[in-house]
């Protein structure tokens, strides 16, 4: 078993080998320092389990080391017990109100000191395995959110997820009189990637010109998977001219892409795109119906192009 790490902060040299000899035959191990300067060093660069911290010091008060302590980050977790000589209930309270964990009056007896050790190291290991439960269970949570808003193939975001945010930035559109452009993709002849080479190579494919698609738009713009090979990019502020520039920016790059495991081959999307203001869109679904029929142009003028609704 791994020994507990202790460290004890006393300027008594003789008391402090005193202590010291007793915790190493009891299994700790013990790193000593004689002030308070070096305490607050030895506690934050050393693996340290708990903290025996004398009342009085000759650089610092015990009560204002534990306070530093307590105040830190990476050391405020550590159990603090206050050891000295001093019986006076203020010292007890100052000391407490401080931050430490426990309070041990000199002289001690050395089975309740390591009693105290022990209730201490105890509650230390139960708090850090409650953290990391914890931990644990707010990882699982962040994975069951993002399993909920994002495609798991692509990594863009799934069209429920998409559908929320085009709401929001529809009504701020036409609310504020912004411009809104929307972006439909289809992969060109993409049954022919899976008949021909199969339909795990297909999915690296969609990965890929996934991750063409989101390193080309902007930050603002919203990217997702529409359904099987078809992308939708939704662009807020941005004119529908603006649109079709961006969206042929789109074209180039997935066209120029270097496929992993496709020997050079090289595949293209037909685009389509609509944008508000437009009197005819006067809803999310007219807008996407748009710029999906203009997809469809792409596609019947030759494909590896991009039509405006």
């Amino acid at each position: 078993m791994t020994k507990a790490n202790v460290l004890l902060v006393e300027d008594n040299r003789g008391q402090s080998a005193i202590i010291r000899d007793y915790l190493e035959k009891n299994g700790y191990a013990v790193v000593t320092v004689e002030d308070g300067t070096s305490a607050f060093k030895a506690a934050k660069t050393k693996n340290i389990d708990v903290i025996l911290l004398d009342r009085v010091l000759p650089d610092i008060d015990g009560a204002e080391v534990c306070r530093w302590l307590k105040l830190d980050q990476t050391t405020r977790d550590i159990p603090v017990i206050m050891l000295t000589a001093k019986g006076e209930l203020n010292d007890k309270v100052s000391g407490l109100e401080a931050g430490a964990d426990d309070y041990l009056p000199k002289p001690f007896d050395e089975s309740e000191l390591n009693a105290r050790i022990s209730v201490r190291l105890r509650s230390k290991s139960q708090q850090d395995e409650l953290k990391k439960k914890n931990r644990q269970l707010e990882d699982m949570l962040t994975r069951v959110e993002s399993l909920a808003i994002m495609d798991p193939l692509t990594g863009l975001y799934n069209r429920r997820r998409f559908e929320t945010i085009f709401g929001n930035e529809f009504k701020r559109a036409q609310r504020y009189h912004l411009p809104l452009s929307c972006m439909m993709i289809d992969i060109d002849h993409f049954k022919k990637i899976n008949d021909t080479h199969g339909h795990q190579q297909g999915d690296v494919v969609l990965r890929e010109i996934a991750q063409v698609i989101q390193a080309t738009i902007r930050e603002v713009d919203t990217a997702a998977r529409w359904g099987g090979e078809e992308f939708v990019v939704l662009s807020p502020n941005t004119p529908k001219a603006n649109g079709l520039l961006a969206a042929e920016r789109v074209r180039k790059a997935v066209a120029n892409r270097e496929y992993s495991g496709m020997a050079g081959m090289r595949f293209t999307v037909s685009i389509g795109v609509a944008g508000i203001p437009d009197e005819p869109l006067n809803s999310q679904d007219k807008l996407i119906h748009a710029a999906d029929l203009a997809m469809y142009a792409a596609k019947k003028n030759g494909r590896n192009r991009v039509e405006s609704a």
